[in-house]
């Protein structure tokens, strides 16, 4: 969660904001859409024909139909309140030198002297592969806030990591 967390003036309940790039926001759209426009109807077309076999208390089709309709639906719920909660930060438009939501940090691990970048991003855009990280991920929430030369530590599967920060930037 970036900055205060808002309440609902009514409930009183935590409303959390989802951060994310303009790009995840796109995607999460493209997906929810296919969710509605494609999977959906398969979902239900596939119901239909499970039905058609005949008797439903002992048809394992009409079962998984079902199973995978109210998969897609729980999908289709949760990213419509992800987007519907979304607060679309544009990197580029940022800057200076501590690390906040979508910088690219580029840091050396103090033991191996490797070079590190990652990008810090929302949980739904997050992917270690692409140097991706979530904000709310341990190293995420241990860059947050960090500046060039700050030293950080932070917990991984493997045991503890140090970094030394070397470059900032948003683009």
């Amino acid at each position: 969660m970036l900055g205060r967390p808002k309440t609902n003036s009514n409930t009183g309940e935590i409303v959390r904001k989802y951060p994310m790039t303009p790009e995840g926001h796109a995607k999460l759209q493209a997906t929810l859409k296919n969710l509605i426009e494609v999977e959906r109807p398969a979902a239900v077309k596939a119901i239909e024909v499970a039905r058609a076999h005949g008797d439903l208390s002992e048809n394992s089709e009409y079962d998984d139909a079902k199973e995978r309709q109210g998969l897609i639906e729980a999908r289709i719920r949760d990213y419509e309140a992800k987007l519907g909660l979304a607060q679309v930060i544009d990197p580029s438009t940022l800057s200076g030198d501590k690390v906040m939501f979508g910088a690219h940090v580029t840091m050396e691990d103090v033991d191996t002297d490797e070079e590190l970048t990652y990008q810090l991003v929302g949980g739904e855009e997050s992917d270690l592969k692409l140097g991706r990280v979530s904000v709310e991920s341990p190293i995420g929430k241990a860059l947050m806030g960090r500046e060039v030369d700050d030293e950080v530590v932070f917990n991984v599967p493997r045991g503890r990591r140090t970094v030394v920060i070397t470059e900032v930037e948003y683009k």
